[in-house]
């Protein structure tokens, strides 16, 4: 309901910046005024522009489909970066004109220099997010655990979230991420949730990436938890569609997929692993709402086990977790917030969550939430990274 409320500003908004780019580059040149121009332009526009939807609504030939999806998403991020310069600059011009009297600023020079500046920020921006989103880098952390692991000091973790799998992440960012993985030697490695982007069918070669995850080299393996993308729920802009609920999100391919991966899944689930410490897996909140129903609290999930050993918890969302060290969790492990993904979504994103990002130490527990290593909606990261993080625990004794 809320994207058909909100079309008429998406429309009213690119009309705008239609009409403003078509008066920046009738300054450049005379030719830019002729109308046929105009008309191949605008239309050019619009096939970019109408993209999300038409990505949405056309299914077949799966070609096309795939095609217009990942116009759609190139789209969503360079309409970020369009707008933000073209606003500040016309904010900046009505309080220039008002307040100071600057007569310049309406001249065609003035207007074909803002036009340039804004032509090399949004080309800037998004050239170097397209880049930069793709380049996986290494978050090393280093925590201490008052409890022990018979015959180690220290267990080794690589924590990884939010691939994605599907337009914007596929083959080639599996493979970087796993070559990443192997370099580290871990002991355990750790993926908190969103392994899919809604929409099985949008992973192109499945069988090649459940390949490349078998060869992760982990001393207990590779466990994971669900994050609320992966179900199956056609998504526009961000929005959701359809009256599916229930069984009917659950795609079975999802989890044969997991599976022949070598990924061990726990949903609301316990591990002890090598008889020394625990794994614990919790159900996403919003996954669970739509599918499950509920998920259990960190105490219900929690009952009966030995709290002396160490307790690792991967949960997809840095929630409750307050209630998690109450219930005496040692090291929480989280993504879901990509970190904001995109400027200024960053610095946004810190307002929505105790910890947005990064390590939290919560009494005894350690939260360290990580900014993925794919991508959701805009195919591009500005202001975040692509990571896996290394987490080096020492153990005493």
């Amino acid at each position: 309901m809320a994207a058909i409320f909100l079309s008429p500003v998406y429309i009213a908004v690119n009309l705008y910046v239609v009409w403003r780019m078509l008066l920046w580059m009738r300054t450049w040149n005379s030719a830019f005024q002729n109308p046929i121009f105009q008309g191949i332009f605008i239309g050019i526009y619009l096939i970019f522009a109408t993209s999300l939807l038409t990505g949405f609504l056309i299914k077949k030939p799966a070609g096309l489909h795939r095609c217009l999806k990942n116009i759609g998403n190139y789209f969503l991020g360079i309409f970020l970066y369009v707008l933000m310069p073209i606003f500040s600059l016309e904010i900046l011009g009505i309080i220039g004109r008002v307040c100071f009297q600057w007569r310049w600023i309406g001249e065609e020079n003035t207007l074909m220099i803002g036009g340039a500046v804004c032509a090399f920020i949004v080309s800037g921006l998004s050239i170097y997010g397209v880049y930069n989103a793709r380049k996986i880098r290494i978050t090393p952390y280093h925590i201490r655990l008052d409890k022990t692991i018979p015959e180690k000091e220290s267990l080794k973790i690589v924590l990884v979230a939010d691939l994605h799998l599907g337009y914007n992440s596929g083959e080639r960012q599996v493979k970087k991420m796993v070559d990443q993985i192997n370099r580290q030697n871990p002991d355990l490695v750790c993926i908190a949730g969103d392994i899919f982007d809604n929409e099985f069918e949008a992973v192109k070669n499945p069988q090649k990436i459940q390949k490349i995850l078998r060869e992760i080299k982990a001393v207990y393996g590779v466990y994971a938890c669900w994050g609320n993308h992966d179900i199956n729920e056609p998504i526009l802009a961000g929005f959701t569609f359809g009256s599916m609920q229930g069984r009917e999100l659950q795609d079975d391919r999802m989890e044969q997929f997991v599976k022949e991966a070598g990924i061990t899944v726990l949903n609301d689930e316990i591990c002890l692993i090598d008889e020394s410490f625990y794994l614990v897996g919790r159900k996403d909140p919003e996954r669970a709402k739509k599918i499950e129903g509920a998920r259990k609290t960190p105490e219900e999930l929690l009952k009966g086990i030995d709290r002396g050993k160490p307790i690792l918890v991967m949960d997809h969302q840095p929630k409750e977790l307050q209630e998690l060290a109450g219930a005496g969790v040692d090291v929480d492990l989280c993504g879901h917030t990509h970190g904001g993904q995109l400027f200024p979504g960053n610095f946004a994103i810190e307002l929505g969550w105790e910890n947005a990002y990064g390590c939290l130490k919560k009494g005894q527990m350690y939260n360290i939430v990580t900014s993925g290593t794919g991508i959701w909606g805009p195919n591009m990261r500005v202001g975040t990274k692509s990571e896996i993080c290394v987490i080096q625990v020492d153990l005493d004794g």
